[in-house]
């Protein structure tokens, strides 16, 4: 493979319409959209063997080096704070590379020297807006290197790749994140138990992890909302979905009958929407999204999880006001909160957007990003 030869790629951050903490059961559905801000990963082959990583959000680029198939930072022995450092903030950069050089080494293929670097369009001054940067560095990492590499791969073979990577850092996390950022627009998600996608990969290979069928997993493109515009806010606080998820369960309430109510609950509700989404009822998905926040209320009574903030408790009511229905999108705890409208009031939307910005809620133009296609 010829050096300096190039290839960028992007993949889009996403939003939870409906579903969150429920969708990290397998088999347990969720509603979600991409949007149109994306973070993009240009990948060159280099000479050597290192993998030189650079982004805009560490201070400098750092080198890494494979020993016995793991990618370790030059420097950190010897002190280097960035180098010490840059595992947890390329994480899943770092592990992206070593799944890609997992198959490939399954296949009989070399991994070339790699300079690789990353371009957030998903953080704000270095704070993440909550619209799931780390599914997306991973879904366009593992896209621009397989393309580099001359692998043809499909949508769910690039997802699962992303699974993969995602289930050896952090087992809890749905994969939602890496479906929207895989697939585009709207979508209809179960994720796989994640545990067993692990011990798949680890036992058997990355390449039997790509044919086995994944229990109770699914994906699906949904039809955009009829007649209804998707308005999203920013609290301004970002927050850490891993650590409310991980919050949740060392309540002990995983298992409880209020657990498996929520579950029952959330799984009625998305069910529901993606119904109203598929006959195009706006009325029929206003309901549901009600009922969704609704539900994420009450967990947040009985658990004490801190999901609802003022601002987006502020931002739900504003937008309810306006005829509308509001709810925290993903974790809660700060992050974003979405609203779906009447696309034709324009005067509401610009009300709901002004004192959205009264409240401390900064108003993002987001829109939904294009549906992703096949290599």
């Amino acid at each position: 493979m010829t050096s300096g030869r190039t290839v960028v790629r992007s993949a889009p951050g996403k939003l939870f319409v409906a579903g969150e903490y429920a969708v990290v059961e397998p088999g347990t559905p969720a509603v979600l959209v991409a949007v149109d801000r994306e973070i993009t990963v240009t990948a060159a082959v280099a000479d050597g063997a290192d993998v030189v990583i650079s982004s805009d959000l560490v201070p400098r680029a750092v080198t890494w080096r494979w020993l016995d198939g793991r990618l370790h930072p030059l420097g950190a022995p010897n002190g280097d704070s960035d180098a010490s450092g840059a595992r947890g903030a390329l994480e899943h950069v770092v592990s992206a590379v070593e799944t890609v050089r997992r198959l490939l080494a399954e296949r009989g293929l070399p991994l070339p020297g790699l300079a690789l670097s990353i371009s957030s369009g998903l953080h704000d001054g270095g704070r993440k807006y909550g619209l799931g940067s780390s599914g997306a560095v991973t879904v366009a990492t593992i896209d621009a290197l397989t393309s580099l590499c001359g692998l043809d791969l499909s949508l769910d073979a690039r997802y699962r790749l992303a699974v993969i990577t995602s289930a050896g850092i952090d087992p809890k996390g749905s994969g939602g994140d890496l479906a929207a950022s895989t697939w585009g627009g709207w979508i209809a998600y179960q994720a796989p138990d994640r545990a067993f996608v692990h011990d798949l990969a680890r036992r058997h290979g990355v390449e039997e992890a790509l044919r086995t069928p994944w229990p109770g997993h699914s994906v699906r493109r949904l039809p955009a909302p009829r007649g209804l515009t998707l308005e999203v806010g920013w609290t301004g606080t970002p927050a850490s979905t891993s650590s409310l998820v991980s919050g949740l369960h060392r309540r002990t309430w995983r298992g409880t009958a209020s657990h498996r109510a929520f579950v029952e609950t959330s799984t009625d509700l998305v069910r529901a929407a993606i119904t109203a989404l598929d006959a195009g009822d706006a009325p029929g998905l206003l309901r549901q999204i009600r009922r969704a926040r609704q539900e994420l209320a009450r967990l947040d009574d009985e658990v004490g999880l801190g999901i609802f903030t003022p601002e987006l408790t502020a931002l739900c009511a504003v937008a309810e006001a306006a005829g509308g229905a509001a709810k925290p999108s993903g974790a809660g705890g700060g992050d974003c909160g979405i609203a779906l409208l009447d696309a034709e009031a324009t005067h509401d939307i610009s009300q709901v957007r002004q004192r959205w910005a009264a409240a401390g809620v900064l108003p993002l133009p987001l829109r939904p990003a294009p549906e992703g296609i096949e290599e």
